[in-house]
Order: C-alpha cells, then sequence, then structure tokens
C-alpha cells in the first residue's frame, strides 16, 4: 500500500515519559519516547503486551496526563501542544481531530448501530440531526453494514461491531485515526476485513492511522513499523514494508 507523508509531522512526540505511581513504587511505563507520524502514513507499533503500546496512543490522544515530554498534532495548520489544554479543550479537540477505535468496541448497548454513531456528531454539533443520521448511515455503508443500522449492538457479531466502531470514528471526518488492537478479539477472516477497511481510509481517503498491535505477522501490511518494548521504542527497526513502494523508515 502506499502512503504520501508530507514533509512536517503531523504527529510528533519529544522525549514523552510516562511514569506510574503504584504501592510497589513508581513504574515508567513509557521512557523518553521520541516518534514523527507523517500525513497519509499507516503506522504500526508492535509489541507484548506490557511493552507501553496503550499508554503510547493514550499520550496521542490526550485521554492520560504526560509526566514530562511533549506531544504536538498539526491536523489544522496550526500544531497543538495536546497536553497544554484542559480537560474540556482537550476532549472537544480530540472529538474533531481524532477517531479512536478500541478492541472491546465500546459500542453503548442501549443505542443502535445508527444512534451510535450520531453521538460524537451531536456531542462536537458538526450536523444538525438529519444531517447526521445521513452522515451515520453513509458510514455503515462505507464499512458494509447499513442494513443493520437500526439494530442494537448486542444483536450483531464481533466483527460486525468491530466495523462500526470504525464508522463511529469517522463520525466526524478526522484526519487521524488511532486504533488500540482493534483486530485483537477477532478471527482471522474478520481481522483481515477490518485491516482492509484500515487501507481503504489511507490509500482513498487519506485518513492517516496508528494502531498498535501485539501481531507480528501484521508488520508488511504498515507503511512503516516500530517496535515497542519495556516503554522504548526501537527506532532502527526495519520490516518487510520498508522495501516495499511508499515504505518508510523512522527518522
Amino acid at each position: 500500500m502506499s502512503s504520501k507523508p508530507s514533509t512536517q509531522p503531523l504527529i510528533e512526540l519529544r522525549d514523552v515519559v510516562k511514569v506510574y505511581s503504584t504501592a510497589a513504587g513508581d513504574f515508567p511505563a513509557l521512557k523518553g519516547i521520541n516518534m514523527q507520524v507523517g500525513a497519509g502514513e499507516f503506522v504500526g507499533v508492535i509489541g507484548k503486551s506490557g511493552a507501553g503500546k496503550s499508554t503510547l496512543l493514550n499520550m496521542i490522544t490526550g485521554v492520560d496526563h504526560i509526566t514530562s515530554g511533549e506531544v504536538r498534532v498539526d491536523a489544522n495548520g496550526s500544531p497543538v501542544s495536546v497536553h497544554s489544554m484542559d480537560e474540556d479543550r482537550i476532549a472537544l479537540w480530540r472529538g474533531k481531530t481524532m477517531g479512536v477505535v478500541f478492541q472491546s468496541f465500546q459500542l453503548l448497548p442501549m443505542l443502535t448501530l445508527v444512534e451510535n454513531i450520531t453521538l460524537p456528531m451531536d456531542l462536537c454539533g458538526n450536523f444538525n440531526p438529519k444531517q447526521s443520521r445521513e452522515r451515520a448511515l453513509e458510514l455503515l455503508r462505507l464499512v458494509e453494514i447499513e442494513e443493520h443500522a437500526d439494530k442494537l449492538p448486542a444483536f450483531i457479531s464481533g466483527g460486525q461491531q468491530q466495523r462500526v466502531a470504525i464508522a463511529r470514528a469517522l463520525a466526524n471526518d478526522p484526519p487521524i485515526l488511532i486504533a488500540d488492537e482493534p483486530t485483537g478479539s477477532l478471527d482471522s477472516v474478520t481481522a483481515d476485513h477490518i485491516f482492509e477497511v484500515f487501507e481503504h481510509l489511507v490509500t482513498d481517503q487519506g485518513k492517516t492511522i496508528v494502531m498498535v498491535t501485539h501481531d507480528q505477522s501484521l508488520a508488511p501490511r504498515f507503511s512503516r513499523t516500530l517496535r515497542i518494548a519495556d516503554g522504548e521504542l526501537d527506532t532502527d527497526l526495519v520490516t518487510e514494508a520498508d522495501s516495499k513502494p511508499g515504505g518508510r523508515r523512522m527518522k
């Protein structure tokens, strides 16, 4: 697959440290992470459980507080220092800038599929109710599940729920998607279909995706792959993707 990163990084982490205080003492989850992601890249971060993958995503999205360092995102032509904003500002910024896809889907069980997708649009106020429903149906069509629009999540399969979660992440048309083990709980065939949706979003819609996974076999399918272990990134990692057109190494 191809990627078209811009000269200026869309996402940049500078010496990012995250330390958790526990009863047993301080635990450094991230140890001075430096990384850049260009617009149009599909970056995979591979690591074992406990390596710091989810913490890394939490630093990018701003859902957890940083210990030291800086995360900058330049999604709208003006770079934002994510962790310099207060919680209200960061929540609104994140709703418009990033879509987050979770392994556990996190769909609201009492809402229909279309209502799960319209909710983030309603919260950000980007569309009126009629427009938000039309857009939600369009997104369900994109992930090939429109015929189930008015069902509750409990009445569709896990793979279908993940497709809805991707559609919800796209609700406000964010330039960036952050995916936390989105195929980890799916069978191999369904996981492959979900990955194809991500590839389509990058190649056809120009989205930028950062995805963490423990699945080593996915490495060749990313435009660039990094490995994380014990809270540190191996920025010298070369994967099969680097030898393909569009594959790029971390600089």
